[in-house]
């Protein structure tokens, strides 16, 4: 979705007429961790390597970390291969999953996981140097 302020109006007047009409944002940050019911052992790192390797072929910038995965990118694109995450996993035999999936857009501007981090690492730096000239 185009943030610009020529299309503000726009898009305001299809909210309030016909929200069903809204284009989905055009970028996303997505969490989401894909949670498999049901697999032969509690541990489901097999199913976990076969979304990752999912991941890296479709294109999407993605990072693993210990709750889950972040994918950025468009709109569209990051919660298709999330379906197609579930197809692939059920494909193998897992016939049920669900996942949590916790999705930010902003308007204002374009902010990657890494710049969020860097944000509270340049805060955290500044409570550095003010103990250490104390």
């Amino acid at each position: 979705m185009d943030s610009s302020p020529q299309l503000h109006h726009v898009l305001k007047g299809m909210a309030d007429s016909d929200p069903t009409s809204l284009p989905a944002p055009s970028a996303c940050l997505a969490d989401f961790c894909l949670i498999p019911i049901g697999t032969p052992t509690a541990s489901v790192s097999k199913e976990v390597a076969s979304v990752q390797r999912l991941l890296k072929k479709s294109g999407v910038k993605y990072t693993m970390h210990s709750a889950g995965t972040t994918l950025e990118g468009p709109w569209d694109q990051v919660m298709h291969v999330i379906g197609q995450a579930h197809s692939m996993l059920h494909a193998n035999g897992v016939v049920r999953i669900q996942s949590d999936i916790r999705v930010g857009s902003r308007t204002d501007k374009s902010q990657t996981p890494e710049d969020k981090i860097a944000a509270v690492e340049n805060l955290l730096a500044e409570d550095e140097e003010g103990t250490s000239s104390k």
